[in-house]
């Protein structure tokens, strides 16, 4: 088939030909024939449907990583395997400028024109860009758009998710893949001195994070800095190649490159990070930063995709929380916990050892494998929910060791394209104590199934244009994961056990305080120390567990508003759906319009809705 660019070449040279035509002399010509009429232009579906598969292009063309995330660096595009994704201010600059070209793009396609799943996609793409485009004009600090304003933290930053991100998304089967990892590990050390150079603007800008974050962040950059044979860069490589019979000297490849270019640059950016740590204040809100206040209130609506005020969302937090703790208080009561505020005896029943796994390394290989089991006794139940199954597999796994101290309680890695790596749901078990049993069960409905493994996998797998498949968009998808807690809850698997309901309601406070401390640091100035203690007392989550939540939201302002504001709008949505076709309301079919859309806004989901109900009367 001929792109429309080779039919509009062809058109031209035919007018072209025709208008050379002359008459020679004392000869009548006949009538020249008449040209062929031109091809019809591209409808705004077309038009649409190029415009997406360029951008998808497009992005992996800017992110080797992201095409080994999807499996797709094979082929045409194998070299992508040899590289990390550029960090340095010019790619920054380039990213700026592609997303205006293809905003502008997009808004010449006749969106008046789009229907159904055409406007879904049209909607969707420009809500990214938007957003994008608005935070990139006013904000230069961080990383592009609104929502992480520090370039280097406890969560941000190449040197805290790479070693992670070689070992488990980098495959290695033949020597080929082997050589690529050396080659990406090269690039580790380019890419850290990348990410130094943006953070050094930036503080020359007044953009520092907080002392309680370098304090944080400083040890584990540090552990980081070993030995070359001790790091566990090296020995990903090494172990993988020796699995597959490989040979070579992987280690002492690994390892001269580990003390030549990753060492020195981990150094670099320690120094910067002690250089700047006398020069750090203690607020722990973005309103500190410049223009914060303005940076804020884009990060909510780029989290939430709506325009709920930060006030707003306090006060949701306030009234979900007052509502939990009635259902949390009934229940405590009912297992013979009846003094202190909610948040102090749900502290309590954390602390009963009855119910925690041992703090050691096969007491943490058994958690997991009962929670594999909690899995495949749930996957099951989902024919009963869902007319739509994943077809990928799910793996549980501890978070590294190296990054735990920090790291979140639990998150979801998605399957490859090409079904050769699992979905990864992955748990910190830095101490099980912070999991006792009665709450596992709730963080997996979360992180596996129903939540975020079935909607991330159906997405993947579903009949839509590829950026679309490989969107991600936090109130919709953080806002299933929540909504797969109470649908877990619907089907029954708390009968009988009511301390396991006590976890999921606890689950469920711990995201309504979420929007209580998230917009009191950022919009009402509130201390780290005070949104660690509301935490405490609203959802009764350990002062450990608490003070990583809070660190975690300082250096991601808004994305923790995400949850319950997309769980509040499913649930709305649904007894929508339900009301407007009473016994026609199939939960299965409204499950599926809702997650083989895709990831989108929540006014997009709501449109989706609507054209439910449509389909469904007839």
């Amino acid at each position: 088939m001929q792109s429309r660019r080779q039919l509009l070449l062809s058109a031209g040279a035919m007018v072209a030909l025709a208008g050379c035509a002359t008459k020679p002399a004392a000869v009548v010509a006949p009538p020249a024939p008449a040209p062929p009429p031109a091809p019809p232009a591209p409808s705004a579906s077309d038009q649409l449907t190029a415009f997406l598969d360029k951008i998808f292009d497009q992005a992996l063309d800017d992110s080797p990583q992201l095409v080994t995330g999807l499996g797709l660096d094979k082929g045409a595009r194998a070299s992508a395997k040899l590289h990390l994704d550029d960090a340095s201010l010019a790619d920054k600059a380039k990213d700026r400028a592609l997303n205006t070209e293809q905003l502008t793009a997009l808004k010449a396609i006749d969106r008046s024109q789009l229907t159904g799943m055409a406007g879904v996609n049209y909607d969707s793409v420009l809500f990214n860009l938007e957003t994008a485009e608005a935070a990139n004009r006013r904000f230069d600090y961080g990383y592009l758009g609104a929502g992480q304003p520090y370039m280097i933290s406890q969560l941000t930053g190449s040197y805290q998710s790479t070693p992670d991100w070689l070992d488990n998304q980098h495959r290695i089967e033949t020597k080929e893949d082997a050589d690529a990892y050396l080659s990406r590990l090269a690039d580790f050390g380019t890419v850290i001195d990348q990410e130094v150079e943006r953070a050094r603007k930036d503080i020359g800008a007044g953009v520092i994070p907080p002392d309680f974050i370098i304090k944080r962040a400083l040890p584990q950059m540090q552990g980081m800095l070993v030995k070359p044979e001790a790091s566990s860069l090296v020995a990903s490589v090494a172990r993988r190649a020796k699995e597959k019979g490989i040979a070579g000297d992987y280690a002492g490849q690994a390892a001269k490159i580990y003390g030549e270019k990753v060492a020195p640059a981990l150094e670099r950016q320690i120094a910067l990070f002690k250089e700047i740590q006398g020069k750090a204040w203690h607020d722990a809100g973005i309103w500190r930063q410049p223009d914060g206040e303005a940076y804020y209130e884009h990060a909510l609506h780029g989290s939430t995709t709506t325009r709920l005020t930060a006030d707003e969302i306090h006060n949701i937090g306030l009234e979900q929380a007052k509502a939990l703790q009635a259902r949390a208080d009934e229940l405590l009561k009912g297992q013979g916990l009846t003094k202190g505020g909610v948040g102090e005896r749900i502290q309590a029943l954390y602390k009963d050892k009855r119910y925690h796994y041992p703090n050691t390394d096969p007491g943490k290989e058994k958690l997991i494998a009962d929670l594999m089991e909690l899995v495949a006794a749930t996957s099951k139940r989902l024919p009963e929910y869902f007319g739509t199954l994943p077809k990928a597999p799910l793996q549980i796994k501890r978070v590294p060791k190296a990054i735990e101290a920090a790291a979140p309680g639990g998150y979801y890695n998605q399957p490859s394209l090409d079904g050769t790596r699992p979905g990864i749901y992955w748990l910190n078990l830095r101490d099980t104590a912070e999991y006792p049993k009665w709450a596992l069960p709730t963080i997996t409905y979360h992180e596996g199934v129903p939540g975020h493994h079935l909607q991330l996998t159906l997405q993947q797998e579903a009949d839509l244009p590829m950026i679309r498949r490989a969107t991600f968009l936090s109130a919709y998808g953080e806002g299933w994961a929540l909504y797969s807690e109470e649908l877990a809850r619907e089907m029954g698997v708390y009968q009988g056990d009511p301390r396991g309901e006590i976890g999921y309601i606890q689950s469920s406070l711990f995201r309504a305080a979420r929007l209580v401390v998230d917009t009191g640091m950022h919009a009402k100035r509130w201390s780290r120390e005070k949104a660690i203690a509301t935490m405490n007392e609203i959802s009764g989550t350990p002062t450990t567990a608490s003070t990583t939540e809070i660190e975690r939201y300082v250096v991601w302002p808004g994305q923790a508003c995400s949850y319950m504001v997309g769980k509040l709008e499913w649930l709305r949505l649904r007894a929508k759906v339900k009301a407007a076709l009473g016994d026609r309301f199939d939960i299965r079919k409204f499950h599926d319009a809702g997650l083989l859309s895709g990831a989108m806004p929540l006014t997009v989901l709501e449109m989706v809705m609507d054209q439910h109900i449509a389909a469904m009367k007839g």
